[in-house]
């Protein structure tokens, strides 16, 4: 994680006005459009469940798009609004504009544009918004003076396909951590991911081969929050196009494999206020600041329903079990890896930092790190105090040493998370009425839809034997 403040990023480019409408920013966009020959342009967002979507135009319109937005039909997006409210319209924010390094089907060049959605009815941004969901949290934590920074580490898996191009669970080598060729096999498609999200604007700061088979880190830079999430989708939709190229699957799936280590996303977070990191106090005996200790008291008591958002699929809850690496236990440490929240070593102040260890990187990004920050500034509001870091390995504890210690777990299923989530007026709250509703009925349906289900595994157990 880099240790130097990265500049504030605007939330809104109305201030930066040019003839005809246009912002500079986007005035800019459309003269690298001209210069780099793109002739599509791919307005993307992501529905509540944080797969990414995307409208296609041809570049001519970019302006167009600029200025008067391009609608589409909401109905037909999970989680978004009923057939007759379906009007939306995308509103591009040209501050993420980036080029394309691939090519699908001959396509000519294309270009990327993140949108905002905006509720034709009304005008104003639409509440089921995921990346509207991040702009209130950030405006919350804008109210106390703070910016909020953030730099994701998210882990996936290469797996050969078949001769009809779907995916197996056949690993793409038989490498295992830090390994290097001929172990790794798949380094020479990593150097290839790791170039397209450089073309991107991506500042990479390591790669390397994980724990399991065929599974892979990709670092990149920290920046602010919104950035930070607006990358989480350009990174695994780059990735997956990359080893597609190479016949290859990626899954950012937490647990395509049983018995291994599952694929999580660590996340590491701090708050800035007048360009000084709130977090670093260096008379403190972990250099985290009175600010850093509330922030993380507060998403240690809401941990159970930030994780119905961090970790948001039944398969979640097969990473977050005891003995693969995957915190499961409600409490924070500076030395082990064992607990939920872990304060890394920072050489600088600015590097101070908290890293929660449980999300996964199927959660959607946006409405993560909104419940990651809602809950840390609520423990910032109240001034809640941390309780003591555990140093001991925590999964070594007996229950009653546990209990000894009034570390609690985490969810054990989906539905569980969600009870919790629906139980937290915090986190809940800053998901907002429209996307908490959708997202909890989603979630629900999910995990019901999961316990009728008959596995393979009873039915290699269970058939024959009874």
């Amino acid at each position: 994680m880099a240790s130097s403040c990265p500049a504030s990023r605007k939330m809104t480019n109305e201030n930066t006005a040019t003839d005809g409408g246009l912002s500079l920013e986007a005035r800019n966009v459309i003269e690298e459009i001209e210069e780099q020959d793109i002739d599509f342009l791919r307005l993307q967002f992501t529905d509540i469940l944080g797969t990414v979507k995307n409208v296609s135009i041809p570049a001519r319109q970019a302006e167009k798009a600029f200025t008067d937005g391009i609608y589409f039909d909401g109905s037909s997006i999970n989680g978004f609004v009923r057939i007759q409210e379906s009007d939306m319209r995308l509103k591009p924010d040209p501050e993420t504009f980036a080029v394309l390094p691939w090519r699908t089907n001959g396509e000519s060049g294309a270009a990327r544009l993140i949108c905002d959605v905006i509720d034709t009815s009304t005008g104003d941004p639409f509440e089921g918004d995921p990346r509207r969901v991040l702009k209130n949290a950030l405006e919350r934590a804008e109210t106390h003076g703070f910016e909020v920074n953030m730099a994701p580490e998210p882990e996936f898996f290469l797996f050969e396909q078949n001769d009809d191009g779907y995916a197996t669970t056949e690993f793409a080598d038989q490498g295992g951590y830090f390994d290097v060729a001929p172990k790794d096999l798949a380094s020479d498609v990593r150097r290839e991911i790791i170039f397209a999200l450089e073309d991107m604007g991506f500042e990479i700061e390591a790669s390397h081969h994980e724990v399991a088979e065929g599974q892979y880190e990709i670092n990149f830079e920290y920046d602010d929050a919104l950035s930070t999430a607006d990358n989480v989708a350009t990174f695994r939709t780059t990735v997956r196009a990359v080893a597609a190229q190479h016949d290859l699957h990626a899954t950012f799936m937490p647990k395509p494999v049983p018995r291994i280590n599952g694929s999580g996303m660590h996340t590491h977070m701090s708050l800035f206020e007048d360009g000084e990191n709130a977090f670093h106090d260096g008379d403190d005996e972990f250099d985290l600041s009175d600010t850093a200790h509330s922030f993380l008291a507060g998403i240690l008591e809401h941990a159970p329903a930030i994780c119905a958002v961090t970790d948001p699929t039944v398969n979640s809850y097969k990473r977050l079990v005891p003995g693969y690496e995957a915190p499961v236990y409600v409490a924070w440490s500076d030395r082990n890896r064992s607990a939920l929240i872990r304060k890394p070593a920072a050489r600088v102040p600015a590097a101070s930092r908290i890293e929660a260890r449980f999300p996964d990187p199927s959660c959607n990004p946006y409405l993560a790190f909104a419940a990651l920050i809602n809950a840390g500034i609520d423990g910032v509001e109240r001034d809640l105090e941390a309780p003591d870091p555990i140093r001991e390995n925590i999964y070594e504890f007996d229950e009653a040493k546990r209990q000894e210690y009034g570390i609690e777990t985490l969810p054990e299923n989906l539905g569980e998370a969600v009870d919790a989530l629906e139980n937290d007026e915090v986190v809940r709250g800053g998901l907002g009425e429209h996307v908490a509703e959708k997202f909890i009925e989603a979630k629900r349906e999910e995990h019901t839809d999961y316990l009728v289900d008959v596995s393979q595994w009873e039915l290699d157990r269970y058939l024959e034997k009874y």
